[in-house]
């Protein structure tokens, strides 16, 4: 090895021998300083689910259909971002790509704290920095393409599981915090004046009251607290193993690469959101993915062969299945994160009236419960459980853990659907709501577990060469389940029936039982049980 804190020339974790005397040491250095730059990616990502709640409860002057708007834009670009992504730690090397890709996150948590100081912020301002936030998920792919090159095989499991687990505690850590910052002055007169609740809001605290002075704005300030320090930490504490990425060049030709495949997907991402307002959400989704890829492969100069060996990925059927199954559990952890809070809001903050003519009309619900003090516990149960479903999966294989966990969600989903269907109609929504939580909370346990079984299964079934690129592109294509969730069930709620968004998404499990025990399980399977 060549000095501590910068590139490593020799790496073989295979070798049991070199592990146990350096490569550990080594290895665990840099995940747990991933881990944490990882949960400020999804704190920043995810933020929007609860901002609009508040922006909602303040009186911003937006429609529902706009704040979710807000919280898809961020899903949409955190999935697009992904995309060039994946390809970073092999071109530019993790020390630099971990580094910088969290430094940029200071940018959408000190604009939207400054935009949320003013209530006449023009919605535009706020659709750019939702689309910034996107940075926070592309860094996911990054991240574990990164971590995985780091431990031997027979610890992919565990290692992905942290790293993945863990960083997905700041959607958890984000719920959490947002609502307790925004009830005090943190920042003093450099955090603007607050202003005062025109709706009943909650934290876990307790409820606040209509007038209650409110810093809305601090929900991006407080970001800063911690990406200035983890910034630091990722520059003098990681590496670049030279044995995946032999030529990242200086620090600053790293840099250039690294910004310049987040421009890509920057530019792509803006073309998803415009293509959203001719074109069906299911036209414009693949058309932005096509358009990442073409653009990505006719980046010039020295990226461009490195792109192209890294490409070999689309040549192999794993990429697919994988990407199939990674979208049912990652998908829909990060899509329900998204979409929870408001659907909260949406369908529990309205009840069912009956008028003296005898005709139902919806009218506010003043018992209604907090998605502020609820929304948490769902990501919360899904980011604690998923190191445990790595390491089952470790002892048992991926699939087979993989396939009784989509099971649950076909069930889970359908229940979910009806309990959604009768508070949505009911004159009173809270006797449902526990129900409604309980199955969630379900949901989001599957998919934690279903999310370190199939990081597993990729990190069994692909070589070196491949693993990196093919755990950042199937995390890609699933992070889109952050944009699809929230459009699905917005539309849905706005149309009366939020049933069919989960009657839907169970449909769509079914299908990955069936691919799962194709590719993985049958007696004939391609890679048995990996």
């Amino acid at each position: 090895m060549t000095r501590k804190n910068v590139d490593i020339e020799q790496w073989d974790v295979e070798n049991e021998e070199f592990w146990e005397s350096e490569g550990k040491k080594v290895a665990n250095r840099n995940l747990w300083i991933s881990i944490p730059s990882l949960l400020l990616g999804f704190a920043v990502w995810l933020m929007w689910g609860m901002i609009t709640t508040q922006m909602q409860n303040l009186g911003f002057p937006f429609t529902v259909e706009q704040l979710f708007t807000l919280t898809a834009i961020a899903g949409l670009a955190g999935a697009t971002l992904r995309i060039p992504a994946s390809f970073m730690i092999r071109i530019a090397g993790g020390r630099n790509t971990i580094f910088l890709t969290t430094a940029l996150l200071m940018i959408p948590a000190m604009g939207t704290g400054i935009a949320l100081m003013n209530p006449a912020t023009p919605f535009w301002v706020f659709q750019a920095l939702a689309l910034l936030s996107g940075i926070g998920g592309g860094n996911f792919a990054n991240s574990m393409s990164n971590i995985s090159n780091f431990f031997p095989k027979k610890q992919q499991g565990y290692a992905l599981g942290m790293n993945a687990g863990l960083g997905n505690f700041g959607v958890t850590t984000m719920q959490i915090l947002i609502p307790l910052v925004m009830t005090v002055g943190l920042f003093g007169a450099l955090g603007g004046d607050p202003m005062e609740l025109q709706k009943a809001s909650g934290t876990l605290i307790g409820r606040i009251e209509a007038g209650t002075q409110t810093w809305i704005q601090n929900a991006g300030f407080v970001w800063m607290l911690f990406l200035i320090p983890l910034a630091f930490a990722g520059w003098f504490g990681m590496n670049n193993l030279r044995t995946i990425t032999p030529n990242p060049g200086t620090p600053l030709q790293a840099f250039g690469k690294i910004l310049g495949l987040y421009g890509v997907g920057i530019v792509t991402s803006i073309v998803g959101v415009v293509a959203l307002s001719f074109l069906n959400m299911w036209l414009a989704l693949p058309l932005t993915i096509v358009l990442t890829v073409v653009l990505l492969r006719l980046i010039p100069g020295d990226i461009k062969p490195a792109i192209k060996k890294q490409f070999e990925i689309f040549s192999n059927k794993h990429t697919w299945s994988m990407t199939v199954l990674y979208i049912a559990t990652f998908g829909s952890f990060i899509g329900f994160s998204a979409a929870l809070p408001l659907s909260i809001s949406v369908i529990f903050g309205n009840m069912m009236e009956v008028a003296a003519d005898g005709s139902m009309t919806r009218v506010a619900n003043p018992d209604a419960p907090s998605a502020l003090t609820w929304a948490w516990m769902g990501p919360f149960v899904g980011a604690l459980i998923r190191p445990v479903g790595g390491w089952i999966s470790d002892k048992l294989g991926g699939s087979i853990v993989t396939q009784v966990i989509t099971a649950i969600m076909v069930v889970g989903s359908v229940g979910a659907g009806y309990v959604m269907m009768l508070a949505y109609n009911a004159t009173d929504p809270n006797q449902y709501f526990w129900m409604f939580l309980a199955l969630f909370i379900l949901l989001f346990a599957a998919s934690g577990i279903g999310n370190g079984s199939t990081f597993r299964s990729i990190g069994f079934i692909f070589d070196p060469q491949q693993k990196g690129p093919a755990l950042g592109w199937t995390s890609a294509v699933a992070a889109y389940g952050s944009f699809i969730a929230p459009r699905v069930m917005g539309e849905q709620i706005k149309a009366g029936t939020p049933e069919l968004a989960m009657y839907g998404f169970a449909v769509f499990y079914a299908v990955c039982l069936v691919v799962n025990w194709w590719f993985y399980l049958r007696k004939n399977a391609y890679v048995k049980n990996p």
